[in-house]
Order: structure tokens, then sequence, then C-alpha cells
């Protein structure tokens, strides 16, 4: 018996804080806005990330006496630049971006950075790479096997949840016009998810893809 594929799209942190007028502007944000809504609107499965972080959260200098956004702390042996307020849970800019248009009926939204002391990247575990998101568990559940990844980085954040969704044995296409925040840094980890067989795709290839 062939194996049934199972598709989704995951909408990897398109929220309000980084666009361009939010706490942590993320560079061509709004660019993906609607590419992403367009292939929404073609799946059964939408995975959208947020994250949602305590008012607390280790990573904003206001939870560091004297601290100022931009400068940096030890926490567990790993080093921590600060940052202002952002995503926090609850918030307005914690929320899907404004002009994101999402099947809401269809969507599963998973929460990141929820722990206080622990900050977050990838969408399937968190930067202490212990704790789950709750993301792979859904895919175990729905038999989701291939996977559109889109959306914002910040920190290198699309290439590690593309490596982990590697890592769970998911087909994964990455659309290439509907990422932003990439950086130099990234090239390495592109080259090696190209390596590693991974498909870059349009979005108008993705809107018009044979498999549902």
């Amino acid at each position: 018996m062939p194996i049934k594929i199972f598709t989704a799209l995951l909408v990897q942190d398109v929220q309000n804080d980084f666009m361009k007028d939010g706490a942590l502007p993320v560079a061509g944000a709004e660019a993906v806005l609607e590419p992403i809504s367009k292939m929404a609107a073609t799946f059964d499965r939408v995975i959208a990330t947020q994250e949602f972080r305590p008012d607390n959260h280790v990573v904003f200098a206001d939870s560091h006496a004297g601290m100022k956004p931009g400068e940096s702390i030890d926490c567990d042996g790993q080093k921590i630049i600060l940052t202002p307020k952002f995503c926090v849970e609850g918030s307005v800019g914690a929320d899907f971006a404004r002009g994101l248009r999402l099947p809401m009926s269809r969507v599963i939204a998973i929460l990141k950075g929820t722990n206080a002391q622990i900050d977050t990247y990838s969408a399937f575990l968190e930067a202490d790479r212990k704790t789950q998101t709750g993301l792979q568990s859904y895919c175990e559940d729905r038999f989701v096997n291939r996977i559109y990844l889109c959306g914002l980085s910040r920190d290198g954040s699309l290439v590690r949840t593309a490596l982990d969704a590697l890592h769970y044995e998911h087909q994964l296409y990455w659309v290439t016009d509907a990422v932003a925040g990439l950086t130099a840094e990234d090239d390495t980890g592109i080259g090696l998810l190209k390596a590693k067989g991974v498909r870059f795709v349009t979005s108008a290839e993705v809107v018009n893809r044979e498999i549902r």
C-alpha cells in the first residue's frame, strides 16, 4: 500500500513585533505577507508558530537591573544578547502580523518561548534543545510528513527549524520568496540544507503543486 502524504504549510513567527514598526523588526518582513497568504489558502493544514514570551523573559533587558538592549549576559554557560521586550504573551506585538491572511479554521498555533528561562529559535525545539514546542507531536498525530517552510528568521531560526524537520524525517520544501531575515551567517546552513536534499521552491510553485 502506498504511503499517504499529508502536507502542511509551516508559517514561522510572522508577528507584529517583527514588522518594520514593531519592537524587533526583521528586514523585509512585510514582503512575505502576500505570498504566505496566497499559499495558506491552498492548504488543509496550516501550522503557524508564535513567539509568546512571559513579561520577565530572560532575554529582555528589563529583566536584569541596570542592563540595556544590546548588552550581554551569561546564562547557563551561554552568551545571551539582551533585547527590548517583544512578542510578550497577550500583547498586540505577539499577534499574527496585520495583513497576514490565514484560514483560521484550518490553522493550528504553536507557541514558542513560553518558558521565561529558555530562549527560542526552532519551531520544533526550544534553545535548550530538550523542550518540545509541540510541533512534532502535532505532525505525528496528524500524520504530517511533508512541510513547506516559510516565515521570518531571527538569529538563524528558520535554518534551525529546517534542520530539525530533517532530523524528524519530514520531506521539506523551503519557499524562497516567502522568507525574510536571512543573513550572511545563514549561507552555510542553506548550503547544508541543499546538500541534504531540501527542495527550494517559489510560492507560485507551491500554489500550483500537484500533491495537496
